[in-house]
């Protein structure tokens, strides 16, 4: 635990490596279209519960991960985002199942830490091209799909994107009370 708490409070926090392939903008929203780097992330499931309580119990977990609850003992440092591939039901809510991703620092994807939790796997994932918008505070469910259904509507039906999910993203931790940073990313397909 004391890992986890130094690791958030002084830890350094490496970015997702991506670059921007293109912008634009509404009324409502700005976005940009990315192209994020693959890798290994670790990766928890959690279904049975509302969203907002899955993924704060699936972070958790990924937080101990790094913060050194691994085999090598080792606090990684952290990365970011978290990303929290989110189900979308029909009426637009968010059902009861999560995958939440943390991606391995950089230093140890070639030979990351096993962990300790063994609802916790190491996934390699390939590259992926996303649409993505960003807004601020502490979010939730309900903001994130606000911002889904305005990333919808800004890209109209011009877009192909993945309908049977999104990625809910964080930046920050959770001490940090201002100038937070949250994003919705669609997988173009």
């Amino acid at each position: 635990m004391l890992g986890l708490i130094r690791n958030s409070l002084f830890g350094t926090v490496e970015t997702w490596p991506w670059r921007v392939l293109g912008t634009g903008q509404t009324e409502e929203v700005t976005y940009e279209e990315r192209a994020c780097e693959g890798g290994k992330f670790a990766v928890v499931e959690v279904t049975g519960k509302q969203f907002d309580e899955a993924s704060k119990e699936a972070v958790l977990k990924l937080l101990k991960y790094v913060g050194g609850t691994n085999d090598k003992g080792v606090g990684m440092g952290m990365t970011a985002p978290v990303s929290i591939r989110a189900f979308p039901a029909a009426d637009g809510s968010l059902q009861q199942k999560v995958k939440v991703l943390l991606r391995i620092p950089s230093q140890y994807q070639a030979n990351p830490p096993h962990p300790s939790d063994e609802s916790i796997t190491i996934e390699e994932r390939e590259g992926m091209t996303i649409y993505s918008t960003q807004f601020g505070g502490y979010a939730k469910e309900a903001d994130y799909v606000n911002f889904a259904a305005k990333l919808k509507s800004a890209l109209g039906s011009e877009a192909t994107y993945c309908k049977a999910f999104y990625f809910c993203n964080g930046y920050d931790p959770p001490m940090k009370p201002y100038g937070r940073r949250n994003e919705v990313w669609f997988l173009k397909e």
